[in-house]
């Protein structure tokens, strides 16, 4: 025994050595990997998270440019209110009654958009009337032929949004004008110009003093810059040499500039003096003319640092799980049946808590669309009434100006009103509560409707369109406003991006050859528009996925709803000699 009893004592040392060998080895290489992995997760969110924070970057620049210009448009409404009013007409530019509209209509535009200035001016260009905000001096009685705003309107009597212009009271200014013409013998009567500070109108969308900070800029179309944290940048050229020689002429950033002002928005990051930048640009849009550039500067600092308050965070609770598993594993060899009992219960609590998460997850997006849902229902509620009563209001009402101001208002309700009904599709499609009331009808009849409508309206304009469309009566078992608004959707989005040509709509009845299926028809639009942008083809049917200056991108995604809730497809594709798009959906006919 004592013989044999040495070898098995031998024999546990070495097997206990050997177990001990083989936890330290399983350690070092569970940590070298842990770290190694973290180090590319990491690498991977950080990667990931910049990149969502420069795509809401370039969403928000382009939401602030939109504001901008419809805030523009509106003031220019009010202007063109004015020249068309029976006063402005007679050539009565400085009556009692004249100043009295003159002072609505400042009062109007004053508070909400910083305008702090009107001018009117007679055939000479000489200010005949003018107001201003409180402390600001009276421009009556002043030439402004010097003014290239003010030339070019006359010259070209068309309103003019102003470059960047010194103001008389030392402040950088931009100027909305407006050439009061007679209707009848086109004869340039004066003008009507509303005039602004540059900074206090820029600052009204976003912050425009810190520079450590994102920051919004601002230039015209001659790249002088309208508003900069740095005083000194206001009404410089931002490719003159003062601009240049700060920014060290940076040749990413001068190219994103060059991008923006040609129409086109973008982004970029780049190494900048005192750090590395994301910048986003946007257009702004007006009257389908990009009139300034705006831009949304951000120190990259400020989004790595939030970035790595994340990871450190996730840092911590892995290490700290790393710990515990280490912990867990040495108390394993002595005690195995106690630590597998700890970990399942340690298994089951985190499992406990990723499920209270999801749940949480699950509550806050069914609360949001409870929310969007009550929203956009309480916000169609008073529309209907406000746009009765205002259209009854301009039927009843003979003065011109008057209507024009109501026009502005039925104008923009009814933007409202199409905006809430697509808001409530959008969260019904979200949440799989579009409701599809099926009949049978004609779809020859919605085709023709829908076209009818597209012809009269605003969109359609003066544009040089045509349509094309053989009539064919097919029967359809489906929900027929819904199908309207798809087929309506479609043909306002071709010729939204259509200037002239023809626009051809397609039926075809397919017959199935199964017997328990229902046959199926295609209908196809085809424009000869500017086709469909390669940036936009993976999303096209999704929320807000637009390039235009017009329209909430919700049209698309909610044809596709409208589509899939009856078992159909839709797909687009560009036309195959480059020129403009085709848009195609297939229904069951429900027969």
């Amino acid at each position: 025994m004592g013989i044999l009893g040495r070898p098995l004592r031998n024999l546990t040392r070495r097997t206990r050595l050997i177990g001990i060998i083989s936890v330290v080895v399983v350690f070092v290489i569970s940590y070298s990997l842990f770290f190694y992995f973290q180090n590319i997760t990491e690498r991977s969110i950080t990667n990931s998270l910049f990149q969502q924070q420069e795509q809401r970057q370039l969403d928000s620049t382009k939401a602030i440019s939109q504001h901008i210009g419809s805030d523009l448009d509106s003031i220019m409404s009010r202007l063109q209110g004015f020249a068309n009013s029976a006063y402005s007409q007679q050539g009565d530019l400085s009556s009692n009654k004249t100043v009295a509209l003159l002072k609505q209509i400042f009062s109007s535009v004053t508070t909400p958009n910083t305008i702090d200035r009107i001018i009117v001016l007679n055939k000479d260009n000489l200010s005949v009337a003018s107001l201003a905000a409180n402390g600001q001096q009276s421009y009556t009685g002043i030439s402004f032929s010097h003014r290239g705003w003010v030339k070019e309107a006359e010259a070209r009597l068309q309103p003019r949004f102003s470059n960047g212009f010194l103001g008389r009271d030392g402040k950088y200014r931009i100027a909305l004008s407006y050439p009061i013409i007679n209707l009848n013998s086109r004869r340039y009567i004066g003008l009507i110009a509303a005039e602004t500070p540059t900074v206090l109108f820029f600052q009204h969308y976003g912050n425009i003093q810190n520079i450590s900070s994102q920051y919004l800029a601002a230039m015209d179309r001659q790249s002088v810059q309208l508003t900069h944290p740095l005083r000194s940048f206001v009404g410089t050229p931002f490719f003159g040499s003062y601009t240049q020689q700060t920014t060290g002429h940076n040749e990413i950033l001068n190219n994103l500039i060059k991008q923006v002002m040609s129409g086109q928005p973008g982004t970029a990051v780049y190494d900048f003096i005192n750090g590395q930048r994301i910048t986003t640009g946007y257009p702004v849009f007006i009257q389908g003319e990009p009139r300034y550039f705006v831009f949304i500067i951000t120190p990259t600092a400020t989004i790595y640092s939030a970035i790595n308050s994340i990871i450190s965070t996730e840092r911590i609770q892995m290490f700290s799980l790393l710990s515990g598993i280490t912990v867990a594993m040495i108390i394993m060899v002595l005690f195995f049946i106690k630590w597998s009992s700890s970990l399942e219960s340690e298994v089951k609590r985190r499992t406990k808590e990723l499920d209270e998460a999801n749940e949480q997850l699950k509550v806050y997006g069914k609360m949001q669309r409870e929310f969007i849902n009550v929203a956009a229902h309480e916000l169609k509620t008073p529309i209907q009434p406000i746009l009765g009563i205002t259209e009854v209001l301009r039927s009843k009402i003979k003065d011109k100006e008057q209507q024009g101001l109501l026009d502005v208002i039925i104008r923009n309700a009814k933007r409202l009103k199409k905006l809430s009904s697509e808001i409530l599709d959008v969260t019904r499609i979200e949440s799989r509560s579009l409701e599809i009331k099926k009949e049978q009808f004609n779809l020859n009849d919605i085709i023709v409707n829908a076209m009818d409508d597209i012809i009269l309206s605003k969109e359609f304009g003066d544009k040089n369109i045509q349509f094309t469309y053989d009539p064919q009566n097919i029967l359809l078992q489906a929900d027929k406003s819904r199908i309207a608004e798809v087929i309506s959707n479609l043909l306002s989005n071709a010729i939204k991006f259509t200037q002239e040509g023809i626009v051809s709509i397609s039926v075809e009845k397919i017959k199935n050859n199964n017997n328990n299926s229902s046959d199926s028809v295609i209908v196809r639009i085809k424009d000869p528009g500017k086709g469909i942008d390669q940036h936009i083809f993976p999303r096209l049917f999704t929320k807000f996925a637009s390039m235009s200056y017009q329209g909430t991108g919700l049209g698309l995604f909610i044809s596709k709803g409208i589509v899939d809730a009856h078992g159909g497809k839709i797909w687009a594709e560009n036309n195959p000699d480059g020129k403009g798009a085709t848009f195609t959906f297939i229904l069951p006919t429900g027969e």
